[in-house]
């Protein structure tokens, strides 16, 4: 096969050995000059050298014996430096790199051509591979039917070298009177290391940084980070302020044309997977060719179908890293040890147990340093402390004795109270008949003392969920989700807006009828009070009635309920809280997940709001506020926006999204991302015979 490759960096140049390798007939053509590149290391995995390894061993040898290797990451926080050990980091220079895929192509019998450009597709080659990056003129030329699209991510960085050599993967975080400033270093030969210095849009233009020169720049880092630095001095290759790109492509071939690398998709550099994620799509494409030598059509398909989940997963990954960069000064407030929790396992790719693994000593200092701070009790130098998960909590005037919650309908709170959560709630419970989801949701009467009293006997605490389904109301109880009841009863919500197309219209709740449900919701809260409930939980979430007034999706008002949409709900929450002397718990949705919906940024504020009116905890929700929201389902999907309502809000928060294992728990504790987790473990096979 002829193939043509528009690109040397990596990924073209590795593609180029492993299909010569093969018998292949490869050209490589590179606009730049051989030694011409940007950034100055890259960093490896302990998997990518194994697929290095299995893939082109003499590569491999020489790239290996060139690494700087570290096994630590420094975090440098508030006058203290921590350390994390037990990550296995190597990493190369590029241009060394470049150097020695160069020669090994050559030595193949690769025809490498470069200051050449290419702009068009147009060969007699059977096979035209576009790895010519980020800005890619072959992917442009196409991008209709790539379904290419490229938006920036993160912060904005810049890229120096320093000839300050580290020993470790080293983070600094430097707060400025203009704002938060961070930087990703890290060691790549004997005499030089990475130096990425990060911040905000706002504060880069607040420091003046968009109006000075590539020198002045550099000396203003220089001066910044002159404690860390000491009398080494920083290094420009062409170090400008950049935004990162984040490329995506919906198909990754047309025809003959395929992209492998920048070209196909990137991933932020927090993460540093770029040139590991390029190297390896020159590994799946040159496997797939080798699969299917007869069918180029085949090979690419087959190469799309290994490679786009893989590339899918780390960008989720970077995009949450990225994200985290972007908003890290929220986290300000974090304690040392919480704030490199928080750190080390932002992409969720290293969870507690998994640093457990790697460095036993940080997660007992963090485990013992968590326990004591629950209690209030001094941290002892050398203490054992039981997993996060375990660590009581003390919130809303009382003391849980975990940190896990299990919320379960009515028949199953006994069981699940025996399961040794700190505290167990009710499903819906509506605070009137008209109040219900289906003809079979509870409300709160007499009998509900005999069931609190169950669950006390056998420790936990317990909570119950307090709403009204406004246009939710009168559906089956069966049969599907969201189902109109026949012969329902008439519903109630923000405006006369129906759930589903196939829902019935709700009226427009009147002030009488508002007054009427906050006397409800009052009433609800005292006969909990009688029952012997420890917790209420306000249901504001979820497209329920409380909730369609804090969307502009379900609220079209123009009255004072319409310019002021928290007006109602707050009262509510006023109401109750006059009445209610337990935990106060607010069910709320951060945002619609829906096209025009409430944002993260306007859920922040109802979150501080409420907290404000004096509900003591957030329990963290999203979606369903239309029928046509697009939540994002994942595991621990909830977790990032807890984290941003329980930092930037500064409220204790209850997370849930699918946290089945304890790991996911003490991981989401301890680094600050909740104070609660709603734990939803599946059933043993055990407890399934049973």
């Amino acid at each position: 096969m002829r193939v043509s490759v528009v690109g040397g960096g990596p990924s073209g140049l590795y593609l180029a050995i492993l299909l010569r390798k093969t018998g292949h007939d490869v050209s490589v053509v590179e606009r730049n000059t051989p030694d011409a590149t940007f950034g100055w290391g890259v960093v490896f995995s302990e998997e990518t050298l194994g697929s290095l390894r299995d893939a082109d061993y003499p590569t491999y040898l020489e790239i290996t014996d060139s690494f700087a290797r570290w096994t630590s990451i420094d975090i440098h926080y508030q006058g203290e430096v921590l350390r994390s050990s037990g990550h296995t980091f190597s990493a190369i220079r590029r241009t060394h790199l470049l150097d020695i895929l160069q020669r090994r192509a050559r030595s193949l019998g690769a025809e490498l051509t470069f200051q050449q450009e290419v702009t068009s597709s147009e060969s007699d080659a059977d096979l035209v591979v576009a790895a010519d990056g980020s800005n890619s003129v072959l992917r442009k030329r196409f991008a209709a039917e790539f379904g290419s699209s490229v938006t920036p991510q993160g912060c904005k960085y810049v890229w120096f070298g320093t000839d300050l050599v580290l020993d470790a993967f080293t983070f600094v975080f430097r707060k400025t009177e203009h704002g938060l400033f961070q930087v990703h270093a890290y060691p790549f030969d004997e005499h030089t290391s990475t130096w990425i210095v990060e911040t905000t849009e706002a504060t880069w233009r607040r420091a003046g940084l968009d109006r000075m020169s590539e020198e002045d720049s550099m000396a203003f880092c220089q001066s910044l980070f002159a404690p860390e630095l000491g009398d080494h001095r920083l290094m420009s290759n062409k170090s400008i302020w950049l935004d990162f790109p984040l490329v995506r492509n919906e198909s990754w071939h047309h025809g003959n044309l395929v992209l492998i690398g920048d070209a196909a998709h990137t991933a932020h550099f927090s993460i540093g997977s770029g040139t590991k994620l390029a190297m390896e799509d020159a590994i799946a494409l040159a496997n797939a060719v080798e699969r299917y030598p007869s069918s180029v059509e085949q090979a690419l398909v087959d190469y799309e179908l290994e490679r786009q989940p893989a590339v899918e997963r780390f960008q989720q990954a970077a995009g949450d890293s990225a994200a985290y960069f972007s908003r890290v000064a929220s986290h300000l407030g974090l304690a040392p040890i919480q704030f490199a929790a928080n750190l080390l396992t932002r992409s969720g790719r290293i969870s507690h147990a998994n640093l457990m693994q790697r460095d036993p000593r940080f997660v007992r200092v963090l485990d013992a340093w968590f326990a004591a701070s629950a209690s209030d009790a001094p941290l002892v130098p050398g203490a054992v402390a039981p997993p996060p998960m375990f660590a009581p909590l003390r919130v809303g005037g009382l003391t849980l004795r975990n940190r896990v919650v299990r919320a379960v309908s009515t028949p199953d709170l006994a069981n699940a109270a025996k399961a040794g959560a700190g505290l167990v709630l009710t499903g819906f419970v509506a605070v009137a008949e008209d109040g219900r989801t289906t003809p079979d949701c509870p409300v709160l009467d007499d009998s509900w003392a005999a069931v609190v009293k169950e669950v006390h006997d056998t420790g936990p605490l317990i909570g119950v969920r307090l709403g009204h389904a406004g246009r939710r109301g009168a559906t089956r109880p069966s049969g599907g989700v969201d189902v109109p009841l026949r012969g329902g009863w008439p519903l109630v919500s923000a405006s006369p807006l129906p759930y589903t197309p196939f829902s019935a219209v709700p009226a427009e709740l009147t002030e009488a009828g508002m007054a009427r449900i906050r006397d409800d919701f009052v009433a609800a809260a005292e006969r909990a009070r009688e029952a012997g409930f420890d917790a209420l939980e306000l249901d504001l979430a979820e497209g329920y009635l409380l909730a369609s007034f804090l969307s502009a999706l379900t609220n079209r008002r123009e009255d004072a309920y319409g310019v002021n949409p928290p007006r109602f709900p707050l009262s509510v929450v006023d109401a109750v809280r006059a009445v209610w002397p337990g935990l106060l718990v607010a069910r709320l949705t951060i945002t619609d997940w829906a096209r025009g919906g409430t944002t993260v940024e306007q859920g922040i504020d109802h979150a501080r709001a409420v907290a404000e009116h004096g509900a003591d905890l957030v329990h963290v929700r999203a979606g369903h506020t239309t029928a046509t929201s697009r939540p994002e389902y994942r595991r621990g999907y909830l977790t990032t926006l807890s984290d941003r309502v329980r930092n930037e809000a500064g409220v204790p928060t209850l997370v849930g999204g699918y946290l089945t294992t304890p790991d996911e728990v003490n991981t989401v504790v301890a680094a600050g991302r909740a104070d609660l987790c709603l734990f939803d473990p599946p059933p043993s096979p055990l407890e399934r015979q049973s």
